[in-house]
């Protein structure tokens, strides 16, 4: 069965856009362990990343500083998840999201407390999110000195 992992980052955020991953994985799921984003260190973030991008089967959804405004927090992490599971390659046949709500009009669709702990798919597309959120911080730092975007990251914890 393809059972699409989702997760976000950046809900707590000051700055920047709020970013959703959808993780399908592929034939070899037994060989994967991956841990929730907060819980492992940068340097392993971006090696499961790179495991992820070569073995997986995932999508980015992203909603704007702009569309959070507009919508709320809530609703555009929703809008975020829905871009991010539209843009997966395959069509999964499950989806299982972190956290209390899913998005509405979406089928197939179960939303879990402390997914990212407890089920490998929502953990990989947490580290999918983060790992892409945190290098597209980092880009804009670059562009935009003084703001210290690089520093506005969501919190890992060791």
């Amino acid at each position: 069965m393809k059972i699409a992992g989702v997760d976000e980052v950046g809900i707590g955020c000051l700055a920047g856009p709020l970013i959703s991953a959808a993780v399908i994985f592929g034939k070899n799921k037994s060989e994967y362990f991956f841990k929730d984003s907060k819980k492992t260190s940068e340097r392993n973030r971006h090696l499961q990343y790179n495991l992820i991008k070569q073995n997986c089967y995932y999508s980015i959804g992203v909603a704007t500083p702009h569309e959070i405004d507009e919508l709320n927090v809530l609703r555009a992490s929703h809008l975020a998840m829905i871009r991010a599971i539209e843009n997966l390659p395959v069509i999964p046949e499950k989806i299982i999201i972190d956290g209390i709500h899913t998005p509405k009009g979406l089928k197939n669709a179960e939303a879990i407390i402390k997914g990212d702990e407890n089920h490998q798919e929502i953990a990989a597309a947490s580290i999918v999110a983060k790992y892409f959120r945190d290098q597209l911080m980092l880009k804009y730092a670059k562009e935009y000195e003084g703001y210290f975007f690089e520093k506005n990251k969501a919190i890992t914890i060791l």
